[in-house]
């Protein structure tokens, strides 16, 4: 009789909604809308419109885009953000970056190339490629 209408919630980018434990192993795609933290195992590309925390003992195999990524564990993948890229000490990241501030502790690992602009530059240079694309097709 009575429908209930759901209320669409809005997430908080600065809270994290969404944790991958230690012990545990997921793969496929992560889209969200707050902030992840990973502690287990990944496989598959994240997207977040928040940060992204690699615990100590995480272990990703993901191309990552997001606000910001901290590096605690180990990633093999390309990672861009909006904002900034953090390798704590006990960080290893096997892949390309592109950020717009970057912090590498003493004793991190970090093997690939990186390209550093602001976010404006990175989303007009996005839209420069894909205008270029277009009048190539």
């Amino acid at each position: 009789m009575f429908k209930s209408k759901a209320i669409p919630v809005k997430l908080d980018p600065d809270t994290t909604d969404t944790l991958v434990g230690e012990g545990s192993s997921f793969e496929g795609n992560i889209k969200s809308d707050a902030s992840i933290r990973i502690e287990g195992q990944v496989t598959g590309d994240i997207e977040c419109k928040g940060d992204v925390t690699i615990g100590e003992k995480g272990q990703v195999k993901s191309n990552i885009a997001a606000r910001n990524v901290i590096i605690a564990g180990t990633v093999t993948g390309d990672i861009q953000t909006r904002s900034k890229l953090s390798i704590t000490s006990t960080g290893k990241l096997y892949g390309n970056i592109t950020v717009a501030s970057l912090s590498v502790e003493e004793g991190s690992i970090f093997e690939g190339s990186s390209r550093m602009s602001n976010p404006t530059e990175a989303a007009s240079g996005a839209n420069k490629e894909a205008a270029a694309a277009s009048e190539n097709a």
